[in-house]
């Protein structure tokens, strides 16, 4: 069952990430961060296919978390193969955009971070940059959206000799949106912490206070 949800997870991830790019950032020559502003930026000047360059890119990356961590690395390849393979089989949809610069940046990078969640709830990722900072995350126990924000803000400002002031301000709420839906969808399909009750309730307090309570009445 839960390699089903799995495979469901890894698909939608993906299906949203390719749509996010090709249907609102491409259009506007809009950033993101990681593997995927990599792919974004030999796509805007070289014409090579982004996903293409992801899987090149991500090799010495996934080889990195293959010596040290390989069932990190078992979950994840698949899920960047497929990922990428979206986004390359998804730029048909390029032309299609309606939507002002402004929108494109919001709806893509919610898209984007909806879809990299899904993945990372299911311990997979779209390579690169995404997997180091899980395997970071892993690590160190840190939050793995808020390495991803602070890897997708350098790269962004790295490219604001490429694509301009306007479009890198634009890009960087781009990858505040990702970062934010990458957080709220990363924790599905793990259980909730379990949950203690003290004791029973007596008049809407614990019983813990209405004993401490009593006490204070008795001095």
């Amino acid at each position: 069952m839960y390699w089903l949800q799995k495979t469901i997870a890894i698909l939608t991830g993906s299906l949203l990430v390719a749509i996010g790019v090709n249907l609102f950032l491409v259009p506007h020559r809009l950033m993101d961060g990681g593997m995927i502003g990599i792919g974004l930026l030999t796509t805007y000047y070289l014409q090579l296919p982004a996903g293409l360059v992801m899987i090149g890119v991500s090799i010495p990356v996934f080889l990195i978390v293959f010596l040290y961590d390989r069932r990190l690395f078992f979950h994840s390849f698949h899920g960047m193969l497929i990922c990428s393979f979206f986004i390359d089989i998804f730029s048909m949809l390029r032309p299609y955009n309606i939507w002002s610069t402004a929108s494109s940046a919001i709806i893509g990078g919610s898209l984007i971070g909806t879809g990299i969640g899904l993945m990372l709830a299911y311990n997979t990722n779209t390579g690169g940059t995404d997997l180091m900072a899980q395997f970071l995350a892993r690590r160190f126990k840190l939050p793995v959206a808020l390495l991803i924000l602070a890897i997708d803000g350098i790269i962004v400002g790295f490219s604001l000799q490429v694509i301009g002031l306007e479009r890198t301000i634009f890009s960087l709420f781009t990858i505040i949106a990702v970062a934010a839906t990458t957080h709220m969808f990363s924790g599905l399909g793990r259980p909730l912490p379990p949950y203690t009750v003290i004791g029973p309730l007596r008049s809407g307090l614990p019983k813990r206070v209405v004993l401490m309570a009593s006490k204070e009445k008795t001095r």
